[in-house]
């Protein structure tokens, strides 16, 4: 799968709803009814994080939830990758383009969301294919930089993720250039510990009603 087949895959999969849930799952069996209540509230792209020693059996276990479209996070290496794919994501997404990961992911025919945050990092994944881009860490740079971004490098679309809330969300959502975002908030560690999935239904379904300025561009 090239970068621009990634890219088309990853595109389509962001246009699906405005907020990507960004997990962090620390207990195997939060991982199905947190993909359930995520989907019922119109999220069905998820992205969990390989930052626990769970991360991967959470993968598996929420792939087979019904209309649930689940990809790995801060994947960092092949290794990653191809541990990601065996549980069973659609996609990858990584803060970085490292040249291993990049061949790696278009060797397994697994779509890549490569992170990009400098418009020599956004022309360098450009020239490669890539046209749909993680921006991380957004904080920093927020909508401004994106914006910015826009004028020389029209082509590029972004998911951006590392400091965005709800609070901030539409401010992103409004760019031309941001097909979605990637957020935390739907699934708080608090509501996840508690195992109150309806409260976490509602955060979803607050998030999947966020308007944003290209959902089908």
């Amino acid at each position: 799968m090239t970068p621009a087949l990634q890219s088309h895959a990853t595109l389509a999969l962001c246009r699906l709803a405005p907020v990507i849930p960004v997990l962090v799952i620390d207990d195997l069996a939060q991982a199905e009814p947190l993909a359930r209540a995520l989907v019922a509230g119109g999220l069905p792209v998820l992205e969990v994080t390989l930052r626990t020693p769970c991360a991967i059996d959470a993968i598996a276990a929420m792939a087979k939830v019904p209309g649930a479209r689940v990809g790995a996070g801060t994947v960092l290496t092949a290794h990653d990758a191809s541990r990601a794919k065996a549980a069973g994501a659609e996609f990858v997404v990584s803060p970085g383009s490292a040249p291993g990961l990049i061949a790696a992911c278009v060797a397994q025919r697994l779509p890549l969301l490569p992170g990009a945050v400098t418009a020599t990092e956004v022309m360098t994944l450009l020239e490669l294919g890539y046209r749909m881009l993680k921006f991380f860490p957004a904080g920093p740079g927020g909508p401004p930089l994106l914006n910015a971004l826009n004028g020389p490098l029209p082509h590029a679309m972004f998911c951006p993720t590392g400091g965005v809330s709800l609070a901030n969300a539409t401010d992103y959502l409004s760019l031309t250039n941001v097909v979605c975002v990637g957020g935390s908030w739907v699934a708080p560690k608090t509501l996840m510990q508690s195992g109150d999935w309806d409260a976490i239904t509602a955060l979803a379904q607050e998030a999947a009603a966020l308007p944003r300025r290209q959902p089908d561009s």
